[in-house]
């Protein structure tokens, strides 16, 4: 699968809430490069100082988030996807997270950290045809999205997220996310 591409690796960390809501970690990208101002999972390209993809994904997740190796528990790496644009292969890993994470965004990448339910990701009702703009892109683009407060979610990100979502609504991993 990757003819030419770069590798990278996000971590796609999750957590239940107080109330036993599943939630999901997304980042909001500064508005510098080619991902300025989307929506994202923390992540980025291999290093040579990677021994894995998952240290990798471990490695940006600290850089971008503050979010520590030893708080994450790897679940299952999911299916790669490929980041038109940019040509990278993406290799997404589920992680359970602690719910008393407190972020630490690094400014020069990270603007934001929702953390929104999975099950409000996965309503039907919510997807559709939407305009994202950012400082690249100030007349904007429609893409086939999900409102996410005031953010769209798209592209790579959305195609990680329509793997893993209904898997987790189902229960996949169920007994690891109690």
């Amino acid at each position: 699968m990757n003819e030419g591409r770069r590798t990278a690796a996000v971590l796609v960390p999750v957590f239940r809430d107080a109330e036993g809501r599943l939630r999901i970690v997304l980042i909001v990208r500064t508005d510098r490069g080619l991902h300025g101002g989307q929506l994202g999972l923390p992540g980025g390209k291999v290093d040579d100082v990677d021994e894995s993809l998952t240290a990798t994904a471990l490695r940006e997740a600290e850089e971008e988030i503050g979010l520590t190796p030893a708080d994450v528990q790897v679940l299952a790496e999911l299916a790669p996807v490929r980041s038109g644009p940019t040509a990278f292969e993406v290799h997404p890993f589920l992680a359970r997270i602690p719910d008393e994470i407190r972020w630490r965004p690094n400014a020069d990448e990270v603007v934001e950290v929702l953390t929104p339910a999975v099950d409000e990701l996965w309503d039907p009702a919510i997807r559709r045809e939407l305009l994202f703009t950012s400082a690249h892109l100030p007349s904007g683009l429609l893409v086939d999205g999900i409102p996410v407060g005031e953010r769209v979610l798209w592209g790579m990100t959305l195609r990680v997220l329509d793997d893993v979502v209904p898997r987790l609504l189902a229960g996949e991993w169920e007994a690891a996310l109690r």
